[in-house]
C-alpha cells in the first residue's frame, strides 16, 4: 500500500484469508490506535517463530497501520520519511548497494537489511545512502510496499 492508500489494508488478500489466532492476539496487545512500529512486527515475527510477510499479511487483515519503518521510509509525522540523505557515501556503502541493487536500481528491503548487518552500519544510513544514489528501496518484508 502506498500512503494515498491509509486503511482496507485487508483488500490486497484474497478474500477468506484467516489469521492465526495467537499471532492477532498478539498484534492487538500490541497495537496503538490501530498502528503497530516495524520492529514490533519483526518482534513478534521473531517470538511466533514466523516471517515478517506473515505479520505483515496479518496486520493487513486486522487493519493495522505499520508505522516507524526501520529504514525511516515511511510510518513518521509529521513528514512520511526521517531519511536525511548523506552528501557523500562511503565507497564500501555505495559499492555494496550497487551490486545487491538490481538492473532497475532497486535494492530489496531485506538486502539493505542485510547490507547494514555486513557493515555494520546502520538500516537507515543505508537508506540514506540509497537515497544519494538515486536507488529506491522495494519489497518491504511486512508488505508496505
Amino acid at each position: 500500500m502506498t500512503h494515498n492508500d491509509t486503511g482496507h489494508y485487508a483488500k490486497k488478500h484474497p478474500e477468506g484469508r484467516k489469521v492465526d489466532p495467537r499471532l492477532a492476539e498478539l498484534l492487538k496487545g500490541r497495537a496503538s490506535n490501530g498502528e503497530l512500529p516495524c520492529a514490533v512486527a519483526f518482534d513478534i515475527a521473531a517470538h511466533l517463530d514466523t516471517t515478517p510477510a506473515e505479520v505483515g499479511v496479518a496486520m493487513d487483515l486486522l487493519e493495522i497501520r505499520i508505522v516507524k519503518c526501520q529504514m525511516g521510509l515511511f510510518g513518521y509525522r509529521p513528514k512520511k520519511s526521517i531519511l536525511k540523505p548523506p552528501d557523500r557515501v562511503p565507497e564500501a556503502l555505495q559499492e555494496a548497494i550497487h551490486e545487491s541493487a538490481a538492473k532497475e536500481g532497486r535494492l530489496s528491503c531485506k538486502a539493505a537489511w542485510d547490507i547494514a548487518h555486513r557493515l555494520k552500519v546502520g538500516k537507515m544510513a543505508v537508506a540514506a545512502a540509497c537515497e544519494t544514489l538515486g536507488v529506491k528501496i522495494s519489497a518491504c518484508q511486512l508488505g508496505a510496499f
